[in-house]
Parts: C-alpha cells; sequence; structure tokens
C-alpha cells in the first residue's frame, strides 16, 4: 500500500494534471456511426518544416466511460505547439452500469474497444489526408496514457495477434515507433497488483474469460513487433506502478526485442500528460527521437 506522502503527491499531481482547460481540435472526423467512433485533429503550430509528423495519441482511463478524450486535449495541444501533427482518437469505453460487486463503470468492452482503435487506425491513412493536409503519414508515432498505453501497444502488435483474431493485419503498421506512457503493458502483472480495480480482467470481460483472451489483448503476449518502443515511466506512479512497465520490458527481452524504458525519478502517474510539468517535455522530446 503506498503512504500517505504518496498519496498526496499522487493527489496533487491529478489535480494539476486536470486544472488544464479543454483544448478544441483544428478539425473532427468520424471513423464510424457510433458518437465515440471519432478522430479530433490538431494542427501543427510553429516553424517546424512541414508536413509534420503525425502523432496518433490515445486517452487512458482505466477504459472507462467517464473518461474520454477530452482530458488529453492540452497535451494534444501541447504536441501541436512543438510542431507535431496530432491526432486524438476515442473509442468506446465500459459501461456506465456498476461493475458486479464494484462502486465504479465497468473497464472496456469486448470486442468493440478493439474493434474501434483498430477501425480508427485502418481509417487515419484516408482522415489525415482530408482532415490535417499538414501531416506527413509516413512519419507517423503512436502515443497513448495509461491504459491508453495499453492500446497504442496493442496497435502496433496487429502483425502479431492469433491467426484468428479479427483485428489482425498482414504486415506491421507503418510506424516509426511507440511511446507508451505508464502504460497498462503486461495484464497479468497488472492483475497481480490490483491495477485500477481489476480493470484488465473487467476489459476481457471477467475472470473467466481471461485467460483465454490474453493472447488477443495483452501487449506482453503480442511480442516481438519489430517495432520501436519505448516506454516513458514515473518511477513514484502508484495508479499503474513501473513493475508493470518492467514486466512488459522483460518478456520483450526474452522474445528477442529491446524496449527502451525512461523511468523518471519523483514522478508520478499524470505529469506525463500535464503540459506544465518537466515529464511532458521528456515525452515531447522521445516523441521526437522517433519522429525525426
Amino acid at each position: 500500500m503506498p503512504d500517505d506522502a504518496a498519496v498526496a503527491r499522487d493527489a496533487a499531481e491529478t489535480e494539476a494534471a486536470f486544472s488544464h482547460p479543454a483544448v478544441e481540435p483544428d478539425a473532427t472526423a468520424a471513423y464510424g456511426e457510433h458518437p465515440d467512433q471519432v478522430v479530433d485533429f490538431y494542427a501543427p503550430r510553429g516553424d517546424m518544416p512541414r508536413p509534420a509528423p503525425l502523432v496518433v495519441v490515445l486517452h487512458g482511463g482505466a477504459w472507462r466511460s467517464p473518461y474520454d478524450r477530452r482530458h488529453l486535449t492540452p497535451f494534444a495541444d501541447f504536441l501541436a505547439r512543438r510542431g507535431f501533427a496530432v491526432a486524438n482518437v476515442e473509442y468506446r469505453r465500459g459501461s456506465p452500469i456498476p461493475a458486479q460487486g464494484g462502486a465504479g463503470p465497468v473497464a472496456g468492452r469486448w470486442p468493440e474497444t478493439f474493434d474501434d482503435v483498430a477501425a480508427a487506425f485502418d481509417a487515419l491513412p484516408a482522415l489525415v489526408r482530408e482532415a490535417l493536409p499538414s501531416a506527413d503519414p509516413r512519419r507517423t508515432v503512436v502515443t497513448g496514457h495509461s491504459a491508453g498505453g495499453h492500446l497504442a501497444l496493442w496497435a502496433a502488435a496487429r502483425h502479431v495477434l492469433p491467426a484468428d483474431a479479427r483485428w489482425r493485419t498482414d504486415r506491421p503498421a507503418p510506424l516509426r515507433g511507440v511511446v507508451a506512457l505508464a502504460p497498462i503493458a503486461d495484464f497479468r502483472a497488472a492483475e497481480e497488483l490490483g491495477v485500477c480495480g481489476g480493470a484488465s480482467a473487467q476489459l476481457l470481460g471477467g475472470e473467466a474469460r481471461f485467460a483465454s483472451r490474453l493472447p488477443y489483448a495483452d501487449p506482453a503476449a503480442l511480442l516481438p513487433t519489430g517495432i520501436a518502443t519505448t516506454i516513458v515511466q514515473g518511477r513514484s506512479d502508484i495508479t499503474v506502478p513501473h513493475t508493470v512497465a518492467e514486466a512488459y520490458a522483460d518478456a520483450a527481452a526474452k522474445a528477442g526485442e529491446v524496449v527502451g524504458l525512461t523511468l523518471l525519478e519523483e514522478v508520478g502517474h499524470f505529469p506525463l500528460i500535464d503540459p506544465a510539468a518537466d515529464a511532458c517535455a521528456v515525452v515531447a522530446e522521445e516523441i521526437a527521437q522517433l519522429a525525426f
């Protein structure tokens, strides 16, 4: 259990990250008929050369309905002000109906959450050409925070999904890389630690389906990807402890792949997406190293 000081630090960091007003996008496009099947686009600002690298961002929130892409818009704007073109992807999340025996909404929907991320990535090239002509899709980096970090890793691993997976692709996605921010990257490790109240198991449909669906959903089971991957993680994170990222990095090493792991001292869960925090600048630099 985290001590009182860690809990107080986490609360202060969370308040700071959520204190920024939402930033409206330059354009929004739908990739499906459901209201949550949309992507917000932010055009690059500043004097960076055009076309600009494209950063696809996926928000966190334990795949639960109260948390949507709005809380990530200050981060998307931060990246746009750094010269990136940004696509902020929304997707269907868990039902607002409380989980059985719990107090909060269910985490995610099976298979709709995965359907949406796959469909969004499949639609992005055409959407970007129409809505964000200042972007260069040939220089795409995917990033995501927390549960969004899981989805970023998963989206980059569709070509190694089991052969019968509905989301499998024939070849790797044309990505420069993935920068996953405090991702729920290893579901077994996350469940052992009780991350987000057992959200990983809820996402997969409950304990009875957890083991059978892991090969289709768990990034630690979808290795090696052959795509450059970096994890940025706060060492003081009590929401998704750094041991989850380390478990994923260990799984990658066993599969013959090197995953970069940047552990930031005195940093918790939310400074990674807080434009006012030094950790956010580190994230932007990690993205730039892959994009440029």
